[in-house]
């Protein structure tokens, strides 16, 4: 995993950054921006599609657009779709994990999910302009998610809130929700510059260029290989 910050940045400038990163690296070494990936033809130049996590469900998952406000709606269509939700599971939860069934696999091209629900993004900074959602982004190719990036939440206050509905959101049965920092929230009000952040997974941008199909076709270290394989 490649993790990195830029100060004074948001999220919007480091999916230029990213276009820009992985489609040098394409060039370099596998010749060009045009590459070959299980029998898929992959454009890794130019401008990728950026696409809101609303509009992704509606356009491509096929979810009614009046759902997305109807969290019993929500759970029942999921149900339908044979996803499992877990008890615990808010709106925001249960959007994702239908966006993670039925949008996912079909991003083939290079597409920027963008506009994640606070409930699932408790370190990112929330939009401006639609409080509900955050300036984040999640790339995916050939129907895997690339790199996960947003604007650093930098306010104290709104994070400790954040944590505290991720704890009650853990009471409440949702095992993948985090933990209380104090000491973060600390370091928080010391004070922290707009900062956004990005984590890469270059495992999976290995697997693209080198068109392997398994993840353990590109681990370097030969002893996590062989566990992989059990």
């Amino acid at each position: 995993m490649l993790e990195f910050y830029q100060a004074y940045a948001t999220h919007v400038d480091l999916m230029a950054m990213t276009e820009a990163m992985l489609a040098r690296a394409a060039e370099e070494v596998c010749g060009g921006t045009r590459i070959a990936y299980q029998g898929q033809t992959i454009e890794l130049g130019g401008t990728w599609r950026r696409l809101r996590l609303a509009d992704a469900l509606t356009d491509i998952g096929g979810l009614d657009a009046a759902l997305l406000d109807d969290h019993q709606g929500l759970l029942e269509f999921a149900r339908q779709q044979g996803i499992t939700t877990a008890k615990g599971h808010r709106k925001g939860k249960v959007i994702t994990k239908l966006f993670d069934a039925l949008v996912e696999p079909k991003l083939i091209q290079p597409t920027f999910i963008t506009d994640y629900p606070v409930e699932v993004s408790p370190l990112s900074r929330r939009s401006d302009l639609q409080p509900e959602v955050t300036e984040r982004f999640e790339l995916f190719i050939a129907g895997r998610e690339i790199a996960n990036g947003f604007s650093e939440l930098n306010d104290p206050d709104d994070q400790r809130a954040r944590f505290q509905q991720q704890v009650a959101d853990r009471e409440a049965g949702d095992a993948e929700a985090h933990l209380m920092d104090e000491d973060y929230l600390e370091a928080l009000e010391y004070g922290m510059p707009p900062t956004a952040g990005e984590g890469i997974g270059i495992d999976r941008v290995a697997m693209l260029f080198s068109d392997a199909a398994s993840i353990r076709e590109v681990i370097l270290f030969p002893h996590m290989r062989m566990a992989a394989k059990r």
